[in-house]
């Protein structure tokens, strides 16, 4: 998911090593050329910065050298932006990490798609907002396969009437209905359907404690961790695919 502030940083420095390459040294007038590229606030000082760094480089270096250093590190920080992995949180939160709630990350996830959409949720109510988007995913062609638990009536360890895929109705047949079919016992206890996961296609995921619940989305306090490592992804979300085989998994269509 590319951001603002990451293409914004590509705009300023193209229009940079454009001027650095008709320079072969640095000079105060360059800095007054730099800062007017009107990329952005604080331009002034980035200049006089990158102007300070040329100026004290021993040996000294052409424009054309400055120019392809600031290309090289700004695509080495695109490329470390797409494989980071951020911390997400519901309910209350602290001054250790930069605040992604999990119900803002999960739109982002659902809209960053392209062609397909895993949701693994082991209990799920409300969530309007998330329904719509997946609606819309749809639309756009995205595969949309919810794998989800069932109440204790369907095999599933839910208690009560209510099953998870009950908060997708709507969404019938649109999107592949899954559920965990003859799990095997543990105990006096049935085993449960308990992973979360939210994937767009095989670049990026959300892993979390979260349900697809209001509250669990709002109130409660949960974490997660989304990953961009596309590696990773692959094997995450073929873990899944590979148990939906009609001939050895046992994730089964959803009746």
């Amino acid at each position: 998911m590319p951001s603002l502030g990451n293409f914004r940083l590509r705009t300023y420095v193209r229009a940079w090593a454009r001027i650095l390459r008709a320079h072969q040294a640095p000079h105060p007038a360059l800095r007054g050329l730099l800062a007017r590229t009107r990329t952005g606030a604080g331009m002034d000082t980035r200049a006089a910065r990158l102007l300070a760094a040329w100026s004290a480089a021993d040996p000294p270096v052409p424009g054309s050298a400055v120019a392809l250093a600031l290309e090289t590190a700004s695509r080495m920080r695109d490329d470390a932006q797409r494989h980071r992995t951020d911390i997400v949180v519901s309910g209350p939160y602290s001054d250790e990490v930069p605040v992604r709630l999990t119900s803002s990350v999960i739109i982002e996830v659902i809209r960053a798609s392209r062609t397909s959409l895993l949701v693994v949720s082991f209990a799920a109510f409300g969530v309007t907002e998330v329904v719509h988007e997946l609606a819309r995913a749809v639309r756009r062609g995205v595969r949309v396969d919810l794998v989800l638990e069932g109440n204790s009536g369907e095999g599933g360890a839910l208690r009560g009437g209510s099953a998870a895929s009950d908060a997708f109705e709507q969404l019938r047949p649109l999107a592949g209905f899954w559920t965990w079919a003859d799990r095997p016992m543990a105990g006096s206890s049935v085993p449960a359907l308990h992973a979360k996961v939210v994937a767009a296609d095989e670049d990026i995921a959300l892993l979390g404690s979260a349900n697809l619940t209001d509250r669990a989305l709002a109130h409660n306090l949960e974490i997660g961790v989304v990953l961009r490592d596309p590696d990773t992804v692959r094997r995450l979300v073929g873990h899944f695919r590979s148990l939906m085989r009609p001939e050895a998994g046992p994730l089964r269509p959803a009746k």
